[in-house]
């Protein structure tokens, strides 16, 4: 469809409408058409553009609509939309609006803001609801228009209207809260927004010039918005509850002080979590979803740490709740794929990188549920063009599934086992692998990830079904996308481990060199990878595959790598050396390639310097191995920092460093009697000794070694080898001793 009408009435406008709604084509035309466009947005920035009366508001409803229209579905469009400043007319018309307008026009405004609020964080990122199938091409201008939408005095304009008398104004505000925040930055200026009299009143202290500290306000830290936003969810308006609910699970994100306030709430009144709770229980699809959500949110938020916490029986309880509500909705046969998709990916935030939550969604039925689901929508022998003709909606349905599976397989033995052996989903993880559509072929590569972590799935079900080669085939396609391919590289580093039974297969096929094209991309999560997959190679090698290795990487490489500003990049560079140092024979070739090792020495030294501890044990483990060789300890006690260095890992590194670095110690003075005047000088000897005083009297807690009794040693492996380290220094300088008298 070709626009040419140049005609701003209402006829005339509701036929362009009625002609661009869920067209993409006739969407992508009126784009061409920016004279009209420039007219339909100056209509709605400034009334004069209008005809007078009843009739100018209504033309302004019709331009409203046209342009919350085109902001879905068309690239082009949204491009326009942003060249001509849709965005600021749409927040300047609601901010001189006059009493005198009707409410449908607020309304109309409002609703296009939320549609290309919308529009511009889904062409931003990241997707809330699995993985956008392209990178946008006009994201630099998207992201310009994002961060404007969330300024301050932007904010003062559409906030406020949460609290207008209209409740299609409210939905529309909160609905905008719910999709167009997407990192943390934006989410903390909401949070901390208040409206402008309360801040006035903030700025002024006792007597008018102190200003208070914002951090004690009441209107700080999501308070002023989170109570708003509750007040909604109290309205028996279903549409309104469900923006609300839909708001406050965005917001409350990463947010643990907010996410526990909403979780308790004052005597004689009823906590959003439990409100929640209640209206996920709900007869309407949609507000048990965004309830299930919100409650997903408060409870993520409120237990921020480490994957095997405890749980309480109030957060259980909480949780089985929930995962009932969303067990019924995947397992309907009525609910939309939209609405099971949903579910899905709310399961996946629900349980994701929480050990405890996983074991629970096994044991009531949320895998079983979500199996069967991509058991029903996968054949696993079919036609390529059969593919073709699959709707979008089955295809998001999928990959939702998939990344549910994935989650919750991601660290239990057991739960893997049922995954393979129980409810079969191989063929359907494997079928998906070849799915035109990224989100699925992402997800089930993180299905194979988390079957990979298993050393029985990984010697029998991945290797006889040919799961294992098919995600490698999919490792070596070099158009592949991004994200495809760092989900992918992950499997390869479980599937080339020394028990793998792929590993000889995938060497022959060509691992390396692939390997050694991601170390060298741009992409650092890539080269993360790469590296992590060489660690894995790398262990227990034989030399002749170490030297593969270090060819194809190439040293040059390997030395920049370890003065490589990312920590994380450093330490799997330190866990590759460890690994290729692992015997006296491996250290005589670790230094030949490295040009003498001084320069080894050198980036050994930083290394134990660093302030990231996982760097400093990696550096530590290499040095202890070098240490092992008697060839190469001079090298290390002619040094002038590695000692120190030794001696400091020795007094105030955690238990896992101090390990290996009294190991490296026992070495030294054993092997080499002519190491105590060098152990002496740094200090060393001295430090063993402070570690084994008082090591009855030492509590068990590492915390209490640097109170009353610091550098006395709590582990009963680092006391032993600290224990014969010091003998065999205290026998060298009586040897020393002997000889000296001797002598005289």
């Amino acid at each position: 469809m070709t626009v040419t009408t140049t005609q701003v009435d209402v006829p005339a406008l509701k036929a362009i409408k009625n002609s661009v709604i869920g067209n993409r084509t006739a969407k992508s035309a009126l784009a061409k058409n920016e004279s009209l466009l420039a007219r339909l947005i100056d209509c709605i920035r400034d009334p004069s553009h209008t005809p007078d009366g009843s009739s100018g508001a209504h033309v302004r409803v019709e331009a409203a609509h046209i342009i919350a229209s085109l902001s879905y579905g068309s690239p082009d469009a949204l491009r326009t939309l942003l060249r001509l400043d849709a965005l600021p007319a749409l927040l300047y018309a609601i901010s001189i609006f006059p009493p005198s307008d009707p409410p449908t026009l607020k309304a109309a405004l409002t609703r296009s803001l939320r549609a290309l609020a919308a529009a511009i964080a889904d062409a931003v990122g990241p997707s809330q609801w699995g993985l956008s199938p392209t990178v946008s091409d006009i994201r630099p201008e998207a992201k310009v228009a994002l961060d404007y939408l969330f300024q301050p005095e932007v904010l003062d304009v559409y906030i406020p209207l949460l609290l207008d008398p209209s409740p299609a104004v409210n939905v529309a505000i909160a609905q905008l809260l719910s999709v167009a925040v997407r990192n943390p930055d934006h989410r903390g200026r909401v949070l901390e927004w208040c409206p402008p009299v309360e801040r006035t009143r903030e700025a002024k202290g006792k007597r008018g010039w102190e200003r208070r500290d914002p951090t004690a306000s009441p209107t700080r830290r999501g308070v002023w918005i989170a109570r708003t936003l509750t007040t909604l969810l109290l309205r028996k308006d279903v549409k309104l509850q469900e923006a609300a609910l839909s708001a406050l699970a965005n917001l409350v994100r990463d947010c643990e002080s907010l996410a526990r306030r909403l979780a308790r709430a004052p005597p004689g009144t009823e906590s959003v979590l439990s409100l929640a709770l209640e209206l996920s229980k709900s007869r309407n699809i949609d507000l048990q979803l965004a309830a299930s959500y919100c409650a997903t949110s408060i409870l993520r938020a409120c237990s921020q740490t480490v994957y095997d916490s405890p749980v309480s029986a109030n957060d259980q309880t909480h949780a089985i709740t929930i995962m009932h509500v969303l067990n019924r909705i995947i397992d309907s046969e009525t609910a939309s794929n939209q609405a099971r998709t949903k579910a899905c990916f709310i399961l996946y935030q629900l349980v994701c990188d929480h050990s405890v939550l996983c074991q629970l969604a096994f044991e009531r039925n949320s895998l079983a549920k979500v199996a069967a689901l991509i058991n029903a929508i996968t054949p696993t022998e079919k036609a390529p063009e059969s593919e073709e003709d699959e709707p979008e909606s089955v295809s998001r349905l999928r990959e939702a599934a998939l990344t549910a599976v994935a989650a919750i397989a991601l660290f239990d033995t057991d739960i893997r086992t049922a995954v393979t052996d129980e409810l079969r989903l191989i063929p359907a993880i494997q079928a998906s692998l070849a799915n035109r559509y990224v989100g699925v072929r992402y997800a089930a590569c993180q299905c194979a990830r988390a079957l990979s972590r298993a050393v029985s799935a990984l010697r029998t079900n991945i290797v006889d079904t040919g799961l294992g080669l098919a995600v490698f085939q999919l490792f070596l396609k070099q158009d592949e996308d991004r994200r495809v391919m760092h989900a992918a590289s992950a499997v390869i580093c479980n599937i080339v481990t020394n028990f793998s039974p792929l590993r000889t297969a995938l060497l022959e096929q060509g691992v390396i060199p692939r390997l050694v094209q991601l170390l060298r991309s741009s992409d650092v999560e890539l080269k993360l990878n790469a590296l992590w997959a060489f660690k894995n190679l790398l262990y227990k090698a034989m030399p002749e595959l170490k030297r593969e290795v270090i060819g194809a990487i190439g040293w040059s490489e390997i030395s920049n790598l370890l003065l490589d500003p990312d920590s994380r990049l450093q330490e799997q560079v330190f866990h590759i050396l460890r690994h290729i140092a692992d015997g006296v024979e491996d250290v005589e070739l670790l230094f030949s390639e490295m040009a003498g090792g001084e320069a080894l020495l050198d980036n050994l030294a930083d290394a134990m310097d660093s302030e990231n501890e996982d760097v400093v044990l990696q550096a530590v483990f290499v040095l202890a191995n070098i240490a092992n060789s008697p060839t190469h300890q001079l090298s290390i006690l002619s040094h002038p920092r590695i000692l120190k260095r030794l001696r400091d890992c020795l007094v105030d590194a955690k238990v896992q460093i101090r390990r290996p670095a009294v190991s490296c110690v026992l070495e030294l003075a054993r092997q080499n009697p002519r190491s105590y005047r060098e152990l002496h000088e740094a200090g060393i000897d001295t430090t063993l000794r402070h570690m084994l005083e008082h090591t009855s009297h030492v509590a068990t807690s590492p915390t209490l070694r640097f109170g009353r009794q610091m550098g006395a040693e709590d582990d009963m492996e680092v006391q032993d080898k600290a224990r014969q380290a010091l003998h065999w220094l205290e026998q060298a300088q009586l040897t020393r001793e002997m000889l000296a008298e001797t002598d005289l």
